[in-house]
């Protein structure tokens, strides 16, 4: 297996491991965290399939960009998975910095569910 594809192998894995955690830390009640762990496993299952193209970025904001230019532009992702990855990263931001405002019950919930749709389609665009 070439360098790339480990590397993509382990973005994916990564991503399957934040949905597993923000899982555990939505049962638990971590609503903050789990909607950060839910955005990271987008982030890294898009930064996976920029890799697939050979791009790289060094900002969150570069990898968001690149997934709706190459992606969502040219219709091989819906504006919703482009709409979900940007609002996953508002919540992470209100998640991580948010100081006195939280996540609630219902968005880390639904952070989850669109996280994990969003790996579950780069992990089939990548089998293509």
């Amino acid at each position: 297996m070439s360098d790339r594809k480990q590397e993509i192998f382990a973005y994916l894995e990564r991503a399957e491991q934040s949905i597993l955690a923000a899982n555990e830390l939505f049962s638990r009640g971590f609503y903050d965290f789990a909607a950060s762990r839910a955005y990271y496993a987008a982030f890294y299952a898009a930064t996976a399939i920029l890799l697939n193209e050979r791009l790289e970025f060094s900002k969150h904001s570069g990898v968001i960009a690149a997934i709706h230019q190459r992606f969502v532009k040219t219709g091989k992702l819906s504006r919703e998975h482009g709409k979900n990855l940007n609002w996953l990263f508002e919540i992470r931001n209100i998640a991580d910095y948010g100081g006195m405002l939280h996540i609630s019950q219902s968005q880390a919930e639904q952070a989850i569910s669109a996280a994990n749709t969003f790996l579950q389609t780069v992990m089939s665009l990548l089998k293509e």
